[in-house]
C-alpha cells in the first residue's frame, strides 16, 4: 500500500476558553493517495476545526499531524506555509477570489509562495489548460464581479490545483451554490480525484453532497467513524 499522504495521529483538540470541551478526542485517521471521502457530523462537531488541522491552518492541542511524511509540529510558519502550497489546495465556501483580479490572475496567485523553479509561462499554461478543462476557456480575463457564481467556485477549484497538490480539501465548497451548481461542482470534484490521482476530503452537512463523494464518515463526539 502507498504511505499516507495525510495521517492524524492520537490528535485531540481543544480550546483555552473551554479546556474541559474536547473538539477531537484521541483521532487517528490516515488517507492514502488518491482517496476520497465526505465527511459529516452534528451543526458544531467541529468539522471544520478538524479539516483545519487536516490542512495544517491549526494546530492539534495534542498528537501528530504527518502531511506526505512530513511531521508538522515542529515546522516553523514559512516551513507550514511552504507544505501547504506545495502540498495542499483548499476550496470554501466562499471563493475569496481577488476582486480586483482576473480569473487567470487568481489562479496564479498560489504559485507565488512556491519556492521551485517552475518559471511563470509554465504556471501559466497549466492554469489556462485548467481554466479550459472546467469550462471556462473564453473566461481568462473576466473579473469576479463578471462571472456567476458557479463559475467563481470553479475559478476557486482551479487555483486549488495550480500547484499540483497531493491533497484537496473543500469545506462546504457548495454552501453557496443553487441545487444544479452544486451538482456540477461535485461532479468536477470526483472526476479530478480521479484524473489528478489527488485525495479529496469534502466537509458538509449536504447529505446530498456527501453521498456523491462516496464513502462518508461521520464525526460525533471527538470521535470519528465510517457510515457507508
Amino acid at each position: 500500500m502507498s504511505e499516507a499522504i495525510l495521517a492524524l495521529e492520537n490528535v485531540t483538540k481543544w480550546y483555552d476558553s473551554a479546556p474541559g470541551r474536547r473538539i477531537l478526542d484521541g483521532l487517528n485517521l490516515e488517507v492514502s493517495p488518491g482517496e476520497r471521502f465526505a465527511i459529516v457530523g452534528p451543526s458544531g462537531c467541529g468539522k471544520s476545526t478538524l479539516l483545519n488541522i487536516l490542512g495544517t491552518l491549526d494546530e492539534p492541542s495534542e498528537g501528530k499531524v504527518i502531511v506526505d511524511g512530513i511531521e508538522t509540529g515542529g515546522l516553523s510558519e514559512k516551513e507550514l506555509s511552504a507544505v501547504r502550497a506545495e502540498k495542499i489546495g483548499f476550496i470554501f465556501q466562499l471563493h475569496h477570489l481577488l476582486p480586483q483580479c482576473t480569473a487567470l490572475e487568481n489562479v496564479l496567485v498560489p504559485t507565488l509562495a512556491r519556492n521551485d523553479e517552475a518559471s511563470p509561462k509554465e504556471a501559466s499554461e497549466r492554469a489556462k489548460a485548467l481554466l479550459e478543462r472546467v469550462g471556462l476557456a473564453d473566461k481568462f480575463d473576466n473579473q469576479p464581479s463578471e462571472l456567476s457564481g458557479g463559475e467563481r467556485q470553479r475559478v476557486a477549484v482551479v487555483r486549488a490545483l495550480i500547484n499540483s497538490p497531493k491533497l484537496l480539501l473543500a469545506d462546504e465548497p457548495t454552501g453557496a451554490l443553487d441545487e444544479d451548481n452544486a451538482a456540477n461542482l461535485m461532479e468536477l470534484l470526483v472526476e479530478l480525484n480521479g484524473s489528478e490521482g489527488l485525495a479529496l476530503i469534502v466537509v458538509t452537512h449536504d447529505r446530498s453532497v456527501a453521498e456523491s463523494v462516496g464513502t462518508i464518515k461521520t464525526l460525533n463526539r471527538g470521535k470519528i467513524e465510517t457510515t457507508s
